[in-house]
């Protein structure tokens, strides 16, 4: 067990009596999981606002599919950015703070949306906010290695992840308010939301960097305490990428992300299309889809990845690898639905076996990179994910000018998905060899 400062004690997430039980799953409980949790549900239904207005903001200032494809494409490029400066910034300072300066940017952001006088400003706000995201998410991660210990790490990572996908409920939210008040309503309603959520991170407990690690190595409680050392950043950054797991998980990630952003994003748009459906009904399914299939699949993921990883090698890449895999292949046999009742059924199966990653993937990120280093290397998985997101709206955007068919412009995607499965699933070989590293060098 160990102190900690009295300073702290007062603080959302610090361990009763200011002393922290190692030996718990939970050394400093679950309202640390609860307030990331919070951020990235903000985050995301920030950033799903868009898609369930896109409609409407298309009629109001008559731009095409392909400018359209290229807010999110502009947004991801300016958040790659970021990406690298935001994971050393989160190794050498309070990650607390960070997340709480960023997530009244959001806010900010999201107010110049609704107020936008004209589309350039509209566009650039859009650029704005995501540039802004890029620089929680390393600190966010790093957070969670100090705040779980590797047993609960599936669960932490799991559920912060999940709200990654969770941007049905701002398509959703963007859907029906625009329907009923116009597009302006939806970014201005959350204005709210984000300001709050800004003050409560900004009361959250800052654990001491790489203890729990060290803990785990059996270093001594008072050595365990000591500050990580941080090494200079060309040196931190060859470190990181020379770690074969994380390159390849990364690698196999940006592609699934360059499918789900190209086809998620255009989704309630196709329904509006091709089946009829006004934009409210459209954004409301096409959340639903995403709510309950990235639920559902990060609740199956979890134990499918926590009995594998205990009886197969590698079985957390396996099972998150494996539901991309087959889940491509469902997404691609959905798109040929003519119904929206099979075309919605496909979509939700899919969606489910491919969230079955998310708790998986990011927690074997967290095991393989050691504690000095974890914002820089979820920095690098961002910057994957980022680059990936970036043009999968683009060139369906781009397919479907030229084809008049979005459904043709979404198949585009498919094998860029498979392909990003099979890699993730290459990973499992370099998986124990890098973990184990972790551990014997928190250890010296």
């Amino acid at each position: 067990m160990v102190d900690t400062p009295t300073t702290e004690r007062l603080k959302l997430g610090a361990p009763r009596g200011g002393v922290i039980n190692f030996k718990s799953p939970t050394p400093y409980g679950w309202a640390p999981l609860a307030v990331l949790i919070l951020v990235g549900l903000v985050d995301r239904i920030e950033f799903g606002l868009l898609s369930g207005v896109l409609p409407l903001v298309q009629a109001e200032w008559g731009f095409s599919d392909t400018v359209a494809g290229s807010i999110p494409t502009a947004s991801a490029l300016a958040a790659a950015l970021f990406s690298l400066p935001a994971g050393y910034f989160a190794d050498r300072h309070n990650r607390t703070r960070i997340i709480a300066v960023v997530v009244f940017l959001w806010a900010l952001a999201t107010l110049g949306s609704g107020l936008a006088t004209g589309f350039a400003m509209f566009y650039a706000m859009r650029v704005f906010l995501s540039a802004a995201e890029s620089i929680d998410n390393p600190a966010a991660g790093s957070l969670l290695a100090d705040y779980y210990p590797p047993a609960t790490r599936p669960q932490a990572y799991g559920w912060t992840r999940v709200t990654t996908y969770l941007g049905g409920i701002g398509t959703i939210l963007g859907g029906v308010l625009a329907e009923a008040f116009g597009w302006r309503s939806a970014f201005l309603f959350m204005v709210i939301p984000g300001v709050l959520t800004a003050l409560i991170v900004w009361r959250l407990h800052e654990p001491a960097r790489g203890q729990i690690d060290r803990m785990m190595a059996g270093v001594t409680a008072e050595s365990a305490a000591k500050a990580v050392p941080k090494p200079p950043f060309v040196r931190q950054i060859r470190e990181v990428l020379a770690i074969r797991t994380l390159l390849v998980v990364t690698v196999g990630l940006a592609l699934l992300s360059l499918g789900l952003a190209g086809v998620f994003y255009w989704l309630p748009s196709l329904m509006v299309r091709n089946f009829g459906v006004g934009a409210g009904t459209a954004g409301s399914l096409s959340g639903l889809i995403t709510i309950v299939g990235v639920l559902g699949g990060t609740l199956i993921g979890s134990r499918l990845g926590r009995i594998w990883h205990e009886t197969r090698k590698g079985g957390r890449l396996l099972a998150g690898g494996g539901g991309i895999t087959i889940g491509s292949v469902v997404l691609a046999v959905g798109l040929m639905m003519d119904t929206i009742v099979l075309y919605c059924l496909f979509m939700l199966i899919a969606s489910l076996l491919m969230s079955m990653a998310i708790p998986n993937l990011t927690a074997s990120l967290a095991d393989v990179v050691g504690a000095s280093s974890r914002g820089l290397g979820f920095a690098v998985l961002q910057v994957f994910l980022t680059a990936g997101a970036a043009f999968g709206p683009l060139i369906v955007g781009i397919v479907s000018d030229s084809t008049g068919s979005l459904v043709s412009a979404m198949y585009a995607l498919i094998v860029p998905m498979v392909l990003g499965g099979l890699i993730t699933l290459a990973a499992r070989g370099s998986f124990e060899r890098d973990s184990r590293r972790v551990l014997e060098e928190a250890g010296r």
